[in-house]
């Protein structure tokens, strides 16, 4: 993409955060702390069976309790169902209260609304409701088995709980598998996590006298949502206003509607009352989105001197009750199960799996971090038996650069060779992993990464990304968009691109982000690490208009030829060949003004990605060497140091990726180590922070990285994503360090005490 040809000034410094004070002292407003004159508080009534009809509902006593404005359950609602954005109309099967039936302990079947929230807890236990229980599956075996109860009996296309299936097919695999020197076949389990982020979600809505909505809502997707609210009311989108506050972390799990948004926008418009929602950490555990459970095969087949030719790969996700998701994630674990390394041969077979569970969702790394620790651990166990040290075994097989996976994408920038060589430097590694001290282990694992979904099927009348920029005569300028920061620092990496493209500080910069009737919509929120490289590029596409203009007028100014090359730097409109001849941005933007009759300098900018395959535009790549100790008598893991070596373009905020790094691996570490829900029936048994385990700050081991520099010629300023893809590697290099220590080889995540103690004999 176009860029400011001015040193870089702005882009590659690290900058705080502009978020960072106003969280910090506590001033920061989240949906749960927001209140309005006459505002009513909601709460709603989940499912306590598994799977059921529902035969009665009576909410009369809720009613006739003081206090009690409204109640509403399934029967009130339009019935009109929702689910997997637009990019999958018929898998849409969810809908925001229940009227027929329910299929997990959590489906939401009535909303109260009253004028407090022990009044309405109150309510909510008056409601009776009558199930007729059904059968209920809770595995992805069980639910395919024979005679399984049908889960979504409704939809008559499906004679099975296989809601949806995906396949990519590359090359010859059969004939490929028929030449190989080694073959090996391996199936992993891996579990089902909460996103666990810090804001449990919130919303509250404000009716108008004509029906209009206007919400806030802790939300990475304000204009999906829009949509799909507007859609599930039955009334104009234009009606339907959504305003993102600030959001105490998403991961993925608020990337869609909830029963919780058409709950409060229902009761609203028939009180005529303001009304929030905010769950209890109880309820996001119970009835939260979670990453997919998933059962994977993969088979592998390499020449002897460790060529990879071919590889078969198929995965069963356990999405729980409905898609939510799934669709999408479905695809992306196939994708990712095809990424890092060469595969002539490649064949994918991927099924989303209706259980009697709470949904599953998007969560970071969507897809990647299950494909990739069976596709790692598999890289692992073929290096050991084929004689070859793990690292040699990559750089053999390593995207580079110019690789194509045929009908899905190509790589246009990949620092993966370097970052394995980099991390070898970094850790040691051939002499650690030839002459630890007993019961220490060092492992690896690698990763690749989108830089924000494509998919050539999804039909939107609007561009990926779009912006506004203002300008005026003081020097400053404003910046208009919907992408959605939850925490990973994207208003800042904006505004820094912005500053560098013409030239300004950040602090002359304001921004306004994420409000449907304000911003433009065109933007589809925060997922797959799209929103540095396609935000990004909607904001060079606007500077590099608004430099056109303001480059006419120090023409005009200095009776420049056309051809003068005009630079923006140091807040500065110049003749790039002889500097003085220029003018201050705000005086240029004077200049405008007066020669367009007193308009006001806006312009806009979009962003949507053009024939650059199936996928993604651009792709991170990375790699990571854990360093653990395991007690041999607790089986109790420590993991001492982790080393990155990382790709991911240029970097806009080195600070930002600090941070990224380092919460990706508490992520990491927790997915591999501990995190785990622990279910009976269906039923979610640990709902608090005391029993669902994450790491804390004293877990964290020392961590060292570096940046592999490379240009992304797709990317905004050559940068491309650096959040995602760094929580995926943690898993598998832990898991190999661990095997280095004790010889136990998990695939069956978490790794756990009792697992180690039992593979080595000590249980």
């Amino acid at each position: 993409m176009s860029q400011n040809n001015s040193a870089m000034k702005v882009v590659g410094q690290s900058i705080p955060r502009i978020d960072a004070p106003i969280k910090a002292t506590g001033k920061a407003r989240y949906t749960g702390d927001m209140k309005l004159p006459g505002m009513l508080y909601g709460k709603m009534l989940f499912s306590s069976v598994p799977h059921a009809s529902i035969v009665r509902i009576d909410v009369s006593k809720a009613l006739a309790l003081p206090g009690v404005k409204d109640v509403i359950v399934g029967k009130d609602t339009p019935g009109i169902k929702f689910g997997n954005w637009r990019l999958f109309p018929a898998t849409q099967d969810e809908l925001p209260l229940a009227i027929d039936k329910v299929r997990f302990i959590g489906d939401a079947v009535a909303a109260v609304a009253a004028i407090s929230q022990d009044i309405a807890d109150e309510a909510i236990g008056l409601i009776e409701v009558e199930y007729a229980p059904l059968p209920a599956v809770y595995t992805i075996e069980d639910s395919l088995a024979a005679g399984a109860p049908l889960i979504h009996d409704e939809n008559k296309e499906l004679t099975n709980n296989i809601s949806l299936d995906r396949k990519i097919d590359v090359g010859d695999v059969d004939a490929a598998f028929a030449t190989a020197d080694y073959v090996r076949e391996d199936t992993v389990f891996v579990h089902a996590v909460s996103h666990a982020y810090m804001e449990p979600c919130a919303v509250l809505v404000e009716p108008d006298t004509e029906g209009r909505l206007t919400i806030w809502t802790s939300t990475q997707t304000p204009y999906i949502v829009q949509c799909l609210l507007a859609s599930t009311l039955a009334i104009p989108e234009n009606h339907v206003r959504v305003v993102k506050p600030y959001i105490g972390g998403g991961f993925g799990g608020k990337m869609e509607l909830r029963p919780w948004d058409f709950c409060a926008s229902l009761l609203a418009r028939r009180t005529g009352r303001p009304v929030r929602f905010v769950l209890t950490r109880v309820e996001e555990f119970e009835v939260g989105r979670r990453r997919h459970g998933m059962k994977i095969r993969s088979k592998v087949a390499f020449k002897k001197d460790g060529t990879l030719i071919a590889k078969d790969f198929e995965a069963y996700l356990d999405g729980g009750a409905y898609n939510s998701m799934g669709p999408t994630a479905t695809f992306l674990c196939g994708n990712f199960g095809a990424m890092l390394y060469r595969y002539p041969n490649y064949r994918y077979r991927g099924h989303h799996v209706y259980t009697n569970k709470p949904p599953a969702g998007a969560m970071r790394g969507f897809g990647a971090p299950q494909a990739l620790y069976l596709s790692e651990t598999q890289m692992n166990i073929a290096a050991e038996e084929l004689g070859i040290d793990p690292i040699e075994l990559r750089l053999k097989n390593a995207m580079v650069t110019g690789d194509v996976i045929e009908g899905v994408t190509r790589i246009s920038s990949a620092g993966f060779v370097e970052s394995l060589h980099k991390v070898a430097e970094m850790t040691n590694w051939k002499e650690k992993r030839a002459s630890l001290a007993p019961n220490k282990g060092i492992g690896i694992g690698c990763y690749s990464f989108i830089s924000g979904g494509v998919f050539n099927w999804f039909n939107t009348q609007y561009n990926f990304a779009s912006c506004e920029i203002r300008a005026y005569s003081d020097g400053t300028a404003h910046l208009l968009t919907m992408a959605a920061d939850i925490g990973q620092g994207s208003d800042t990496v904006l505004r820094q691109i912005m500053a560098q493209d013409l030239g300004l500080d950040p602090e002359q910069i304001r921004l306004t982000a994420a409000d449907v009737t304000m911003t433009p919509k065109a933007d589809l929120g925060t997922w797959g690490s799209r929103v540095t490289l396609m935000n990004g590029n909607a904001v060079l596409d606007a500077t590099q208009k608004m430099r056109a203009e303001l480059a006419k007028m120090v023409s005009l100014r200095f009776n420049l030829n056309v051809i003068h090359e005009v630079a923006f730097a140091d807040g500065r409109v110049f003749a790039k060949a002889q500097p003085a001849k220029g003018i201050s941005f705000g005086e240029a933007v004077t200049m405008w003004v007066k020669a367009n009759r007193g308009e006001e300098l806006v312009v806009r900018g979009h962003y949507t990605p053009r024939d650059l395959g199936l996928t993604s535009p651009a792709y991170s790549f990375g790699a990571q060497v854990a360093e653990v100790e395991v007690d041999p008598e607790t089986g109790v893991v420590t993991v001492e140091k982790v080393s990155t070596a990382h790709d991911c373009g240029t970097v806009i905020n080195p600070l930002a990726v600090e941070g990224q790094l380092e919460g990706a691996i508490q992520m990491g570490l927790g997915y591999a180590l501990c995190e785990q829900f622990v279910m009976r029936d269906g039923k979610t048994l640990n709902t608090t922070f005391l029993d669902y385990k994450v790491p804390a700050a004293e877990d964290m081991p020392a961590i060292a990285s570096a940046a592999i520099e490379t240009y992304e010629p797709q990317g905004p300023l050559g940068a491309k994503e650096a959040g995602e893809g760094l929580a995926i590697p943690t898993a598998p290099a832990v898991s190999d360090a661990v095997w280095h220590a004790t010889g136990y080889r998990c695939k069956d995540l978490p790794i756990t005490p009792e697992k180690i103690l039992r593979a080595t004999g000590k249980l």
